[in-house]
C-alpha cells in the first residue's frame, strides 16, 4: 500500500506545480520548466526508493514493459497516478479562484504529437537507464537525471504542446483549462507510444539487463 501512497503524493504535487506556476494569476512565467522539473526531482529522491518515483503512467508503462514492474502495480499506479492529477487540478482551480481559462486546440497536431513522443520518449529512456539499469544501480543522481529531462524538454518544446510528457498531467492541465480537451488523445497516444519505445530501444540496448 504504502507504494502506491507515494505514486499519488508524488503524481498530486507534480500536477499541483505544474498548475499553480503555469496559470495565472501568479503564474511563474518563463521559470515554471525550473519550478516543475525541480518538484518532479525532489519527489523521485523522497520517493524512488519506495515505489520506483513513476509519477507518470507512460513511465509505468516502460518499467512495466522493461520487467520491472509487475502488471498489478502497474494497474494500480496508473489508477493512483490519475487520481492524483484529478485531485490536484482541482485543488489548483480552488485555490486560483477557478479562472475559468481555456486553451485553444493545438492545430495541426502532428507537431504536439511529434514533440510530445520525442519528450517522454527522452523521460522513459533516462528512468529507466538510470533508475532500472544494473550500470547505474545505487547511484544517487536518477532525481536530477530524471527532474532536469522534463525541465529540458518544458523549455525545448512547451510551446509547441505545452509539455506534458505525462498522461497524468495532461489530465489535469485539460481540467484545469490549460490544454483543450479536444487534444486529450495526442497526449494519451503520443505519451504512452514514447514510453514504450523507450522500453523497446532499452531492452534491445541492454539485452542481458533482466
Amino acid at each position: 500500500m504504502a507504494k502506491y501512497v507515494v505514486e499519488f503524493i508524488g503524481t498530486f504535487f507534480l500536477v499541483f506545480t505544474v498548475g499553480m506556476t503555469v496559470m495565472k494569476p501568479g503564474d511563474a512565467g518563463n521559470l515554471a520548466p525550473l519550478a516543475i522539473g525541480s518538484s518532479l526531482m525532489v519527489m523521485i529522491f523522497a520517493g524512488g526508493h519506495i515505489s520506483g518515483g513513476h509519477y507518470n503512467p507512460a513511465v509505468t508503462l516502460a518499467v512495466t514493459l522493461r520487467g520491472r514492474c509487475s502488471i498489478k502495480d502497474a494497474i494500480v499506479y496508473v489508477m493512483a497516478q490519475a487520481l492524483a492529477g484529478l485531485v490536484a487540478a482541482f485543488t489548483v482551480l480552488y485555490l486560483k479562484g477557478n479562472p475559468g481559462h481555456h486553451a485553444t486546440p493545438l492545430d495541426p497536431p502532428l507537431p504536439p504529437l511529434i514533440a510530445e513522443v520525442l519528450f517522454t520518449f527522452a523521460l522513459a529512456y533516462v528512468v529507466l537507464n538510470v533508475a532500472t539499469a544494473k550500470g547505474t544501480a545505487g547511484n544517487s543522481f536518477y532525481g536530477f537525471a530524471i527532474g532536469f529531462t522534463v525541465l529540458t524538454g518544458a523549455f525545448a518544446v512547451g510551446p509547441i504542446s505545452r509539455g506534458a510528457f505525462n498522461p497524468a498531467v495532461a489530465e489535469g492541465l485539460t481540467v484545469m483549462g490549460l490544454a483543450n480537451p479536444k487534444d486529450l488523445w495526442i497526449y494519451l497516444v503520443a505519451d504512452f507510444a514514447g514510453g514504450a519505445l523507450a522500453a523497446i530501444v532499452f531492452r534491445i540496448l541492454n539485452p542481458d539487463d533482466k
